[in-house]
């Protein structure tokens, strides 16, 4: 039977959406994925098997890339963090962690800080610009930064992600009208966003390339976007690179030791203190982990860890 090949635009509802270079089609994933244990993502690149106009069977996914376990996602080129300076109130914590699991993955990440004409965060900024990480501050209402970001986000397949009312719905609307994505007000009551987008979509840009529009999140567990180990975090801050070799003993943790560089780095205000936070807090949170975690195998096989 004649076999196509695509990538997976849209998931939802157990149906797989796949962009071919002749139509889109609405497919069902064969029994032999749910036998291995493999969950397509979006941005999979795919074969399928058309059975009647406009529907097929998925039946093969090409070797990822690198992919994320939430949002389920594959194939990425640049994860944009889209972070509202007000309304809500960024949140570092948040932003560490998903920026480690970026570099954990080799995914290049960048920050958008948007809502730049309600509130500025030039401080802010300027820890993730010291620490590699490009920075624009932009605003969908007044179009501040709004062509540098069209500009980073043409060719490959950028996602953008970020805490619920960050305002990543309304940027995209900003940078490309023509999707006119729903968006929604910010809660007063609560004082963060609703979620607007309720499932990983991607969107054709004119230039070129696609664009994932996520949902949204209120906070940000490492177990659920993707496991690493206590030891492969310290190179998942990439301020600490140039210090990890300088400590005075090998096992350094970063955290607490005498001698240590990273955090003699830290005093002298060449590593930003909040960072150095984030990492222990993290740090914390993986000490609980054991390697042998089964979890562990299922990540490396590209699988979807299972809730316990």
């Amino acid at each position: 039977m004649e076999q196509l090949e695509g990538r997976i635009v849209k998931a939802t509802g157990g149906f797989y959406y796949v962009q071919t270079d002749q139509e889109r089609l609405e497919c069902r994933a064969r029994g032999l994925f749910r036998k291995e244990g493999t969950t397509p993502y979006v941005g999979d690149l795919v074969q399928v098997e058309p059975t009647q106009p406009g529907q097929g069977y998925l039946v093969g996914i090409a070797p990822r890339k690198n992919s994320l376990v939430r949002p389920p996602l594959a194939n990425i080129d640049r994860l944009a963090l889209v972070v509202s300076t007000t309304q809500p109130e960024p949140n570092a914590l948040v932003l560490d962690t998903m920026l480690a699991i970026a570099c954990r993955r080799e995914i290049p990440a960048l920050l958008l800080f948007t809502k730049s004409d309600l509130c500025r965060r030039e401080e802010l900024a300027a820890v993730y610009r010291g620490a590699g990480f490009p920075v624009v501050e932009v605003s969908s209402k007044t179009g501040e930064g709004l062509e540098e970001v069209r500009g980073l986000l043409q060719g490959g397949l950028v996602a953008l992600s970020g805490n619920s009312g960050a305002g990543k719905s309304s940027l995209l609307n900003a940078l490309f009208p023509g999707l006119q994505l729903p968006t929604a007000a910010i809660s007063d009551k609560l004082g963060r966003g609703r979620h607007t987008t309720r499932h990983v979509e991607l969107y054709p840009l004119p230039g070129g390339g696609w664009v994932a529009d996520t949902p949204g999140f209120s906070a940000v567990e490492l177990e659920q976007y993707g496991l690493m180990t206590k030891d492969q975090l310290q190179y998942c801050f990439p301020e600490f690179e140039p210090y990890l070799l300088q400590c005075r003993f090998t096992g350094c943790s970063h955290t607490k030791e005498k001698g240590c560089a990273v955090l003699e780095a830290v005093e002298r205000g060449e590593i930003a203190p909040g960072r150095h936070q984030s990492y222990c807090a993290l740090y914390d949170q993986l000490k609980e982990i054991k390697e042998w975690d089964p979890r562990f195998s299922q990540e490396k096989e590209g699988r979807r860890p299972r809730p316990e």
